[in-house]
């Protein structure tokens, strides 16, 4: 058997070559669609973030505008005004519930011997709080530390210090003390009268009874 390729152009085997270029082709194909397909979603989401941000600047864009034109329309005086009767009312409540009695009753009972009150002044601070500025009259500080070391023990005066202090022409201590009141705490007997623990002395206490 003669095995000799007599041809002038030997053959080649191209069906396998066909089929590799026909793979690689529809592997191009596929990868272009993809992209394509990508590019397309993109630039679809892309325009809808950029409409939400417009629709969205214009939305802030109103509202600034809104809020311009209420500013506008206050007028800072009956604002004021407002403010002012909101205070006096609140200022209102509180006297009503505030008792000169329950206080004084309190001064009374823990009130040294040598100790003699001058001059009550409450007030009420940004908290609602009722802060008192108790002027008193001692033989000694010692006397004046006893005071407060009974009134911290009712739990119905916190925050207590004394912010000025003095010896007058006598020899007695003359000091002011500050405190925060807590009608609440420590309820003792209203019925008592506590007038007997104040002598008005210089400025009169502030305030009337309830």
């Amino acid at each position: 058997m003669i095995r000799t390729n007599l041809s002038t152009r030997p053959f080649y085997n191209t069906s396998a070559v066909r089929f590799w270029l026909l793979v690689a082709g529809v592997v191009v194909l596929l990868a272009t669609a993809f992209n394509v397909t990508q590019v397309l979603r993109y630039s679809n989401s892309n325009t809808e973030l950029v409409t939400k941000a417009a629709n969205d600047e214009a939305r802030a864009a109103e509202l600034r505008r809104t809020a311009q034109k209420l500013r506008s329309s206050v007028d800072a005086t009956q604002v004021n005004a407002v403010s002012v009767d909101a205070r006096q009312a609140n200022d209102l409540i509180d006297r009503r519930t505030f008792s000169w009695t329950e206080l004084l009753n309190r001064f009374e009972r823990t009130l040294p011997d040598d100790v003699r009150i001058t001059g009550v002044h409450p007030e009420v601070d940004k908290d609602r709080r009722i802060v008192l500025t108790v002027n008193v009259l001692a033989r000694g500080v010692d006397d004046i530390n006893q005071f407060m070391e009974n009134l911290d023990g009712t739990d119905a005066f916190v925050e207590l210090r004394s912010s000025q202090e003095q010896t007058n022409d006598t020899g007695q201590i003359e000091s002011a003390l500050q405190m925060v009141y807590v009608p609440g705490q420590a309820q003792g007997s209203a019925g008592q009268s506590g007038a007997s623990a104040i002598e008005t002395a210089g400025t009169p206490a502030a305030g009337s009874g309830r």
